[in-house]
C-alpha cells in the first residue's frame, strides 16, 4: 500500500467509477482496477460493491475511506510544517454561513494575505448542517458555524455574539401588518440555523400558516424581502453596516431568540497547522 493507492481509493469512492476516477488520476482504468483489487486483497476486505452502473462502499470500505482522509490530512499537515519553517505556506480550507461570509471574511481575507502571501485560503459558503459535516469528513480545516456544536469530536472558539433582528420591506407600515395577511417568509434551505428563529417567532405571535421561499444567498434574500415579497430574520449588523440604505425596516427579537452566537470550529482530534493556528489567532 502507498500514498497513491489512498488517492485512487479516495477517488474511486468520491466518483464512485472506476473510469471517472482514472479520468480524475489521469490513468487508463485498468490501473485503478488493479490497485484497487491489490489493495482489497492486502487489507483482506471488500471495498466496494460493483454493479453494472457504479461502485458503492462497502461498510468496511466507509470505515476504511475514514482512516484514508485521516492519513492523507497527516502527510498534508506534515508537509506544511516541514515547509514552513521560515514562512506559512500551503492552503487552508474554510467554511462559512453566508452572514459571516458577508460581514468578516473580506477584512479577514485581506489582513492575512497581505501577511502570509504563501498562503492559499480556499472559502466555501454553506449552511452550518453541512459545514458541519464536511468538517468531520476531513473535507475542511475549520468552519465558521453557528452555536452550539455539540459533536465530540469538534471543539470550538468564539467569534462573535450577535443580535438578530425581522427585516420586512418598508412597505410594511406595521410589524402587525402581517397578522392581517398570508406571511411569506425568505430563507435559505434546511440547516439553516437563522429559519427556525423565525419559524418560532412565527408561532410565538399566532403565526401558524406561512409560505417558504427558499433563497440559496444572501443577495437574493434581501432583494426578494425589499421587494415585498416576504420578511426574513438576519444580524442586525449584518443590515447595519452593509444594507443599511436599502429600502428596508427592522424590528428587534426579543429574549434569547434573538441573540446568536458564531462559533469557529475544527477538529479536536488532528494538530492544526501553524498555517491555520495563526489565522484562528486573527479571531
Amino acid at each position: 500500500m502507498n500514498i497513491n493507492d489512498l488517492k485512487i481509493f479516495e477517488s474511486v469512492a468520491s466518483n464512485a467509477s472506476f473510469t471517472k476516477a482514472a479520468e480524475d488520476m489521469y490513468t487508463v482504468q485498468s490501473n485503478i482496477t488493479a490497485r484497487i483489487k491489490a489493495l482489497e486483497e492486502e487489507l483482506k476486505i471488500n471495498l466496494f460493491t460493483r454493479t453494472s452502473r457504479k461502485v458503492v462502499l462497502t461498510e468496511a470500505g466507509e470505515i476504511f475511506l475514514t482512516y484514508s482522509r485521516k492519513i492523507n490530512h497527516l502527510l498534508d499537515e506534515a508537509k506544511q510544517e516541514l515547509n514552513s519553517t521560515d514562512k506559512l505556506s500551503g492552503m487552508l480550507k474554510i467554511g462559512c454561513i453566508e452572514t459571516t461570509m458577508a460581514l468578516k471574511i473580506p477584512g479577514v481575507i485581506n489582513l492575512f494575505t497581505d501577511k502570509y502571501p504563501g498562503v492559499t485560503l480556499n472559502f466555501t459558503s454553506g449552511n452550518s448542517t453541512k459545514l458541519l459535516n464536511d468538517l468531520l469528513n476531513r473535507k475542511l480545516d475549520a468552519a465558521f458555524v453557528v452555536a452550539p456544536v455539540v459533536i465530540p469530536e469538534l471543539s470550538t472558539q468564539i467569534i462573535k455574539k450577535e443580535k438578530l433582528v425581522i427585516i420586512t420591506s418598508k412597505s410594511y407600515r406595521n410589524i402587525k401588518d402581517l397578522e392581517k395577511q398570508p406571511v411569506k417568509i425568505i430563507v435559505f434551505d434546511q440547516g439553516c440555523s437563522y429559519r427556525p428563529r423565525l419559524e418560532i417567532w412565527l408561532n410565538n405571535k399566532g403565526i401558524t400558516s406561512y409560505q417558504c421561499i427558499i433563497l440559496n444567498t444572501l443577495e437574493g434574500i434581501i432583494n426578494f424581502v425589499e421587494a415585498g415579497i416576504g420578511i426574513t430574520i438576519l444580524p442586525d449588523e449584518l443590515i447595519n453596516k452593509l444594507y443599511y440604505n436599502r429600502e428596508l425596516v427592522t424590528y428587534p427579537v426579543e429574549g434569547d431568540l434573538g441573540k446568536l452566537t458564531t462559533v469557529i470550529a475544527y477538529r479536536n482530534d488532528t494538530v492544526l497547522s501553524k498555517a491555520a493556528q495563526v489565522f484562528m489567532a486573527l479571531f
